[in-house]
């Protein structure tokens, strides 16, 4: 139990950075005197960093040993985060994001990895639930943490937090794991390397600014073009190369293969919810970071509840019944969040994102475990790493696309109903009342406009998800059921 309490400690650090600063970013603009366009690579740098050395993660393991890739981690991360804290303009604070992203990315990896090594398969369920709390409950904690920092303290802890958790994990992990002399050295995949490494940052970088320069841009364009053609040369080279970054064997599996495409399902739920209703909080209802933040701490509870659970029935039962029933849970909750309004109460959206963090507690960590568990003990390592890689691509696309999507959609409707308003004499009583009073009085009038538009392209964007949700639950079907097969009871699970 020691030493899963320590991967967790590892996990959650770098998980729970990547949404905490998110509640931070108005705040650091106003003090570091930058521009809004600007003052987005402070996210967009991390996420491009992270999809690039999330694929290095299992060679660097091979080569110095996991156990010290690990305190390798966690002491850069601790570093960076500390040269995060103490930035003294916004160029230094990107580059230095850049560098705690590198530690970032490998963290999730190597500590899975860890994770079914020093855990017996027949119990690995139990396991993965109770290190599922870093990876799933650290991001519904970070706005909540983010803005109490924000709003009553000082944004530079968000980042000096960091630094006596990680001295602490640093400790605990020399401590505790053995430290095991790399037994193989596999050859540094250079091409296979720089190909993946093109292609996600050049998708990435598409999704992140698309909206900015256009989703038919010739920058957009290009990089989605060339970042494509990136990743099918990679997988060319994977194919023909002795000692390949990532073994894309692993998708010769059909239930990893699944546990993919439902994984991309559920961590698209996860964090539209958790982009969104922050956003609907303090956009639409008028509500200061910290109090949006709050509003997600019954959600948070249920995961932490429902994580550990869903191991146990994992174990028990297999995935098939867990994950279908948590993806039909969360299909429910996402349809209950689609009915948002200009005034729902706050112990509605309360009791919807609790209701949906119900279905994601039991799903989530059933798909990762039940597609990892699938492969064969040489494949694992690669099934992690590319678990990690669709975990960050997944989020980052789901939150951009929709992001477009509502920002589009709520253009055209603002145009259309603010044409139903009219002016002059045909005008609706209520607009020819407020347009005698001049601009003061027609400003009501569209601050209630927006937020009707908003709230609806919010709402569109729930029941896009409820679909998405319950068309993945039908393909979850086809997921094992029953207690861990004797295939995997073999014997440990080495990634």
């Amino acid at each position: 139990m020691l030493p899963l309490c320590v991967l967790v400690v590892g996990t959650f650090m770098s998980v729970l950075d990547t949404s905490i600063v998110n509640v931070a970013v108005p705040t650091i603009q106003l003090e570091l005197s930058a521009a809004p366009d600007d003052v987005e690579w402070i996210v967009t740098g991390y996420t491009l960093a992270l999809g690039v050395v999330v694929p290095l993660t299992g060679w660097l393991g091979e080569r110095i040993g996991k156990t010290t890739l690990y305190i390798l981690s966690m002491v850069g991360f601790a570093a960076a985060s500390a040269l995060c804290g103490a930035a003294w303009n916004l160029d230094s604070l990107i580059v230095f994001r850049i560098l705690q992203a590198i530690p970032g990315g490998i963290l999730p990896v190597v500590t899975m990895t860890i994770l079914y090594q020093i855990v017996p398969p027949a119990k690995i369920g139990s396991a993965s639930g109770i290190y599922g709390l870093g990876v799933v409950v650290a991001p519904a904690v970070g706005p909540v943490l983010g803005g109490y920092l924000v709003e009553y303290v000082d944004w530079r802890l968000i980042f000096y937090i960091n630094v006596p958790i990680g001295v602490v994990g640093t400790i605990a992990a020399i401590a505790i794991f053995p430290r095991i002399r790399p037994t193989t050295w596999p050859r540094f995949d250079l091409w296979g390397f720089l190909t993946i490494a093109y292609g996600l940052f050049a998708l990435l970088l598409a999704f992140s600014e698309g909206q900015d320069w256009g989703w038919t841009g010739y920058r957009v364009l290009v990089l989605f073009i060339s970042g494509v053609l990136s990743l099918a040369v990679f997988v060319v080279i994977e194919l023909e190369v002795d000692d390949p970054l990532i073994d894309l064997r692993v998708f010769a599996s059909w239930p990893y293969t699944l546990s993919i495409v439902l994984l991309v399902v559920a961590i698209t739920g996860l964090f539209t919810t958790l982009f969104f209703i922050p956003q609907f909080l303090q956009v639409v209802q008028g509500l200061q970071a910290l109090d949006a933040g709050l509003v997600l701490v019954p959600s948070a509870v249920v995961l932490v509840v429902m994580v550990p659970l869903s191991g146990r029935l994992y174990d028990r039962f297999g995935p098939r019944w867990p994950v279908v029933a948590g993806l039909l849970v969360m299909a429910y909750g996402s349809y209950l969040l689609a009915q948002l309004n200009t005034s729902t109460p706050r112990a509605d959206i309360e009791l919807w994102t609790s209701i949906r963090n119900v279905g994601t507690g039991l799903a989530l960590i059933a798909i990762i475990t039940s597609g990892v568990s699938a492969l064969r003990p040489a494949l694992t390592g690669s099934g992690s790493a590319m678990n990690n890689v669709m975990q960050r691509v997944a989020s980052s696309v789901a939150v951009a696309v929709f992001s477009g999507l509502n920002m589009s959609a709520s253009a055209q409707l603002l145009v259309d109903r603010g044409g139903l308003y009219g002016l002059g004499p045909a005008a609706l009583p209520e607009v020819r009342e407020a347009t005698e009073q001049g601009v003061t009085g027609l400003l009501p009038i569209y601050q209630q406009l927006r937020a009707g538009i908003t709230t609806e392209t919010y709402d569109n964007g729930f029941y896009i998800v409820a679909l998405m949700c319950a068309g993945a639950a039908v393909l979850a079907l086809f997921l094992r059921s029953g207690r861990t097969s004797p295939i995997t009871e073999r014997g440990h699970v080495e990634l």
